[in-house]
C-alpha cells in the first residue's frame, strides 16, 4: 500500500508539472509581449513630446512651407499618436525601424553596426567585475574589520564614486600620451579597419577567426583602456554587493554548525556560504552587464568608441528620432533578455527555483 500511495503521489506531480510548464510558457510570453508594448509605448510617447521636429531636421530651416507640410504628412505625423503609435508598431515588427536623418541609412543598418562594439566592450568589462570584483568581495568579508577588508572596501568605494569620464580621461593622459603604454582612442587602427571581415561585429572574435593576430593584438590594445575603465566601476560595485551577501551568510546558524563539524574553512566559504548568495550575485551581474550596455555613453564619448551609446546620444543632439527610437528599444530589448537569462540560471544553479 505505502508503495502504491507513492506511486500514485509521483504520477500526480508529474501531472501537475505537464499542466504548469504550458501556463507557465504562456505566463512567460504574455510578459514579454506586455513588457515590450509598454517600451516601445513609452520610447515613442516621449520621443513624440519632445520639442524636437523630425520634419526640420529633414527639410532644414529654410524649406517651403508646403515642402514641410508634404513631408510632415509623409511622416504621418497629421495622425493622432494612437494611429502613429499603431503604424510604428507595424513596421517594428516587419523590421523595418525606419531611416537615419543621420546616415541616410536604415536604423536596423546602423543598430546592427554600432552595437557589436558596445557589446564587445561591455562584456569584457562585465567579465573583468566577475572575475576580480567578486573574489574582493569574498575575501573582504571573511577578513570583515581587517586590514585588507578597509583596503577593499576603500578601493571599491574610489571606483564605485570616481567619476567615469574623469578617469577616463586621466588614464588617456597618462597612459597613452605620457607613458604610452595602451593605443589611444578609437576601436582600432586606422591602417587595419576593413581588413577582417565581419563574420560577428566583435573585432576580437572576427580576428581570431581570420588568425589576423596583428589586427587582434591592435584591437586589444584599444579595448584595454575603455573596458579597463567601465571594469573599475563594476568590480567594485560587485565587491561591494558581494562582500554584503557573504557576511549574511557567514552569520548564519548553518555556517557555525558547519565549522563546529570540523569542515574545513575553503568548504564553508566556496561550498555553502557563496552557493548560498549564487542567485542574488546573477541578479546584481545581469543588471549590472545591462547597464554597461545602455550607460556606457560618457566611455564611448572620451575614447572616440563607435558603440550604440555614442550613436543615440549623436543621432538625439541632430533631432534623428528614428534612430533614437530604435536604439532605445535595442537596449530595451537586452534588459529584458538579459533578466530572462538570469531567470533561467536561477534554476540552474537553486534547485528550488524550479
Amino acid at each position: 500500500m505505502p508503495e502504491g500511495r507513492t506511486g500514485s503521489q509521483l504520477d500526480r506531480n508529474r501531472n501537475s508539472l505537464l499542466v504548469l510548464a504550458p501556463r507557465r510558457i504562456a505566463g512567460t510570453a504574455l510578459s514579454l509581449v506586455l513588457t515590450f508594448a509598454g517600451l516601445t509605448a513609452v520610447t515613442f510617447a516621449i520621443a513624440r513630446v519632445m520639442p524636437a521636429d523630425p520634419v526640420l531636421a529633414i527639410v532644414g530651416d529654410r524649406a517651403h512651407q508646403d515642402v514641410y507640410d508634404a513631408v510632415y504628412r509623409e511622416l504621418g505625423l497629421d495622425q493622432p499618436i494612437f494611429v502613429q503609435y499603431l503604424r510604428y508598431l507595424g513596421q517594428l515588427f516587419e523590421g523595418d525601424l525606419g531611416v537615419s536623418i543621420m546616415t541616410a541609412q536604415p536604423v536596423l543598418h546602423d543598430l546592427l553596426r554600432f552595437f557589436p562594439a558596445t557589446l564587445e566592450l561591455a562584456t569584457v568589462a562585465t567579465l573583468l567585475g566577475v572575475l576580480v570584483g567578486v573574489p574582493l568581495g569574498v575575501l573582504a568579508a571573511v577578513r570583515q574589520g581587517r586590514w585588507l577588508d578597509h583596503l577593499i572596501r576603500t578601493v571599491g568605494l574610489f571606483g564605485y564614486s570616481v567619476p567615469v569620464f574623469w578617469l577616463g580621461m586621466l588614464a588617456l593622459f597618462v597612459l597613452y600620451a605620457k607613458l604610452g603604454w595602451v593605443a589611444g582612442p578609437g576601436r582600432i587602427d586606422i591602417f587595419f579597419d576593413g581588413m577582417v571581415e565581419p563574420v560577428t561585429g566583435l573585432i576580437l572574435v572576427d580576428s581570431a577567426l581570420a588568425r589576423e593576430w596583428e589586427i587582434f593584438r591592435n584591437a586589444l590594445g584599444h579595448l584595454v583602456l575603455p573596458a579597463g575603465i567601465l571594469g573599475i566601476h563594476s568590480l567594485a560595485y560587485l565587491a561591494r554587493m558581494t562582500r554584503h551577501f557573504m557576511l549574511e551568510q557567514l552569520g548564519q546558524e548553518y555556517i557555525l554548525a558547519a565549522r563546529v563539524k570540523g569542515v574545513p574553512e575553503r568548504t564553508v566559504i566556496w561550498r555553502h556560504a557563496f552557493r548560498n548568495v549564487l542567485v542574488q550575485l546573477i541578479t546584481i551581474v545581469g543588471l549590472t552587464y545591462a547597464s554597461l550596455l545602455e550607460g556606457s555613453v560618457l566611455t564611448e564619448t572620451v575614447f572616440a568608441w563607435p558603440g550604440i551609446g555614442q550613436y543615440i546620444t549623436s543621432s538625439l543632439f541632430n533631432n534623428d528620432m528614428n534612430a533614437v527610437l530604435g536604439g532605445t528599444i535595442v537596449v530595451g530589448v537586452c534588459f529584458v533578455g538579459i533578466n530572462m537569462g538570469s531567470d533561467l540560471l536561477y534554476r540552474l544553479v537553486d534547485p528550488r527555483a524550479r
